[in-house]
């Protein structure tokens, strides 16, 4: 535990640039890579896991490529990157003394994130927690991205090293939540919101995944997870409810086989809709 400063231990001298004086906050704000410029910088977290959190910052991405700007998504997922297997990207990133290139898409998305980093995709990264926090802040500092318009951040879940490093170490401008309708989904979304909160990042609106399933036949909605509760946490938490997407095997299949590309998710046009404009 740091020590207060005290009048018989220290002078004004030795107390400047202490944060404990008059309250300060550090800044630990990383330094874009000097070779990049970045529009808009948008965080999407999920107060757990498999809860679609990668296929909605694809979608995003995607629809926000397809609309004309430069686009770019930083996989902040270290241990368990999905983005790159989602549109066939497997080219090993590359450098040189100014930083490291980031892959593109089918689609023109820049795509960085770990598995472009390791020998094979199913390679294990089997880090401790400031490590891979430190391995985020590398994506922003040492990756040359160019010129973009929106850079999406795809997080992991929960609200540990990573998605803190995020937040403290990147201009991010707003977040958007993913969660699912099982009846954990008020505890699980709060606890996202409330981490936001704390690091006062605007959270844009909430996305829900897997709502339910339509029959191939009659199109009838069928909610296999029972019915959500979503809205009334949305209106608890004030904030937009910006979708609730179906588990769509058409996308699924598309992301399995490395075509992420060639999705457009019309399910988040109103997500797509608010997000910050130039």
């Amino acid at each position: 535990m740091a020590k207060e400063c005290s009048s018989t231990t220290c002078d004004k001298s030795s107390c400047e640039g202490c944060p404990s004086r008059q309250n300060e906050k550090p800044d630990f704000s990383a330094p874009l890579n000097k070779d990049s410029k970045i529009g808009h910088v948008i965080g999407i977290i999920s107060g757990k896991g498999g809860v679609g959190k990668s296929f909605v910052t694809a979608s995003l991405a995607n629809k926000m490529a397809a609309a004309g700007f430069k686009t770019g998504i930083l996989d902040a997922d270290i241990t368990g990157p999905s983005i790159p297997r989602m549109y066939g990207v497997n080219t090993a990133a590359v450098g040189n003394d100014e930083g490291i290139f980031p892959d593109v898409t089918e689609n023109g998305i820049k795509v960085m994130s770990m598995n472009l980093l390791l020998p094979t995709e199913d390679t294990p990264v089997v880090w401790r927690g400031p490590v891979l926090a430190n391995m985020v802040k590398q994506f922003w500092t040492d990756v040359i991205w160019g010129d973009l318009d929106y850079l999406f951040v795809d997080m992991p879940p929960g609200t540990g090293d990573v998605p803190l490093t995020v937040f403290q170490s990147l201009p991010v401008e707003g977040v958007v939540i993913v969660t699912s309708p099982q009846d954990l989904v008020q505890m699980i979304v709060t606890k996202a919101y409330k981490m936001a909160e704390m690091m006062n990042i605007p959270v844009i609106g909430i996305i829900e995944n897997q709502s339910y399933i339509k029959c191939p036949d009659c199109q009838k909605e069928i909610r296999i997870f029972g019915n959500s509760h979503v809205e009334e946490t949305a209106m608890n938490l004030r904030v937009p409810l910006l979708a609730k997407m179906p588990l769509d095997a058409d996308m699924a299949a598309l992301a399995d086989s490395g075509s992420f590309a060639k999705v457009d998710n019309t399910y988040i046009d109103a997500a797509a809709a608010m997000l910050p404009k130039a």
